[in-house]
């Protein structure tokens, strides 16, 4: 089965599961998913015995019959050599009780078996359109997609965005049951969920849950999904199956758990129904999916950095690098700036504002809040194209200021080009220090001191002995393609 991982703390792991729906009943056909204006029991039957309750207890039958059917399962079965398979054990091995049969006298010995990829989908048109996490098919040899009435089809994938881990398969048939899509912008923190999938398996599970957060960032290879966060019950077998709202409109992919252990742990986390069909269309039209592009580094602003910056609150995404010629340095960013909006949307945090930019269209000019030297600014920006390669380069050893704990040398015009930068030192060395202290390394470049931009050793060793002791300043440092700002404190002369 397809596992995803993602991870809270540092290198802790996340297992993406697989998120699915399966059901019955008949759907509406259609692409287009308008704006769900239906409140959060519309279509939905209540039952409540007290009057002086404030939330009434939805009952959801009527969205289990009438889109249920339009759930599928998506599989590849491939050969594969596996240890210890008992000749007796009936069960297959993404069944819970296949590990009852196991270190039982009779087991065999490793031999060829058949493992079964699971995951789950649903069809948005009648003529055999099928939406799914992207994690569930890549790799797949094979893939067969099952109905809840069990006619298996093999599927071709149409478009698969890694970005928003979404695919559009197509299946040979017609007249099939739909689901309606919703608008997931609409959805409010509280709101009852209902998934319907196979779990490890077990067709037409339904679970049930409520919005625990929106626009929550996830590290590394999600950074341009706003993830719905749910506490619905999810595991592998899931994934790539719709998640409901109350109106019976889907407004979520299943994508991910947060778990330690491989099981679910109450955090379950969707991809919004708006963000995977703007893949979707694209896939339908046969284009490119192009996301926005500022062209900067960003960082997160912690209490320590933002007393540096003196700023009032620890909040918004701090430039850590401008490109050249990109669409952020063309509107006047500057590293050391902190976006605070964009397109009016308040950026409380800088995970926030990868999914607000990818979600842009190029070309397209918004409007920007910052605060630079502390002070707001709005820019007019006009967002780029982002590249379809990203460079990575890594910076060569490097040069010395006692007060720091390090040497530096000139970073000369090859260095330069090579690193996309035009300013700042090249570590050469550390010795026991503040920069050792602060986990700086040698190979790393200075670029800026106290918001001040550093171009040469000798002006690097002039600020550094005006800069006062005990205090928090600002250093912004580069190791190969990413710039990041750090908090040093420097002692007497």
């Amino acid at each position: 089965m397809s596992l995803r991982t993602f991870n809270f703390r540092p290198r802790q792991i996340l297992v993406a599961v697989i998120a699915a729906t399966a059901g019955f009943g008949l759907g509406a056909a259609g692409w287009a998913f308008a704006a769900d204006n239906h409140s959060p029991t519309t279509s939905a039957s209540k039952i409540t015995t007290d009057p002086h309750k404030l939330v009434d207890l939805p009952d959801f039958t009527p969205i289990v019959n009438k889109y249920g059917d339009a759930i599928v399962k998506i599989d590849d079965s491939d050969t594969k050599i596996v240890r210890g398979r008992n000749g007796t054990d009936p069960f297959p091995r993404n069944s819970p009780f296949y590990q009852f049969f196991q270190g039982f006298p009779g087991a065999n010995p490793p031999q060829k078996e058949k493992m079964e990829a699971l995951g789950s989908g649903f069809i948005i048109s009648p003529n055999g359109y099928i939406v799914t996490a992207g994690h569930v098919v890549r790799g797949m040899h094979h893939i067969i997609v099952t109905l809840t009435n069990h006619h298996a089809y093999p599927a071709k994938v149409v478009g698969l965005s890694v970005r928003y881990d979404t695919a559009l398969l197509k299946i040979d048939a017609h007249d099939l049951p739909t689901v309606e899509l919703g608008n997931s912008r609409n959805l409010k923190v509280g709101q009852w969920l209902l998934a319907i999938g196979m779990p490890f398996g077990f067709y037409n599970t339904v679970t049930q849950g409520v919005v625990s957060a929106l626009n929550r960032p996830l590290p590394h290879d999600d950074e341009y999904i706003p993830f719905i966060q749910s506490d619905v019950p999810i595991n592998p077998g899931n994934s790539g199956g719709p998640i409901f709202n109350m109106a019976g409109k889907v407004v979520g992919i299943n994508d991910q758990i947060y778990t330690n252990d491989g099981g679910y742990m109450g955090l379950s986390f969707s991809i919004p129904i708006n963000t995977a069909m703007r893949a979707v269309h694209a896939f339908e039209a046969h284009k490119k999916l192009r996301f926005g592009w500022l062209g900067v580094d960003v960082q997160e602003v912690t209490p320590q950095m933002a007393k540096a910056l003196h700023l009032k609150e620890p909040v918004g995404a701090l430039v850590a690098s401008v490109s050249p010629h990109e669409a952020a340095a063309r509107a006047g960013l500057k590293p050391g700036d902190v976006i605070v909006t964009y397109n009016h949307e308040a950026v409380y945090s800088v995970g926030q504002l990868p999914p607000l930019v990818g979600d842009t269209p190029p070309g397209t000019t918004v409007p920007m809040g910052i605060l630079h030297n502390g002070q707001p600014e709005t820019l007019q920006v006009t967002i780029g194209t982002m590249p379809a390669k990203m460079r990575h380069v890594e910076a060569e050893k490097t040069a010395d200021i006692r007060r720091l704990g390090l040497r530096v040398t000139t970073l000369d015009q090859a260095a330069q080009k090579r690193l996309g930068i035009h300013h700042g030192v090249l570590i050469e060395s550390i010795y026991p220090g503040p920069a050792a202290q602060m986990g700086l390394t040698d190979g790393m470049v200075i670029q800026q001191i106290d918001q001040q931009t550093v171009n040469s050793p000798e002006q690097l060793q002039q600020m550094v002995r005006k800069l006062p002791a005990h205090t928090p300043i600002p250093l912004l440092v580069r190791q190969g393609h990413q710039s990041l700002y750090v908090v040093i404190t420097l002692p007497e002369h």
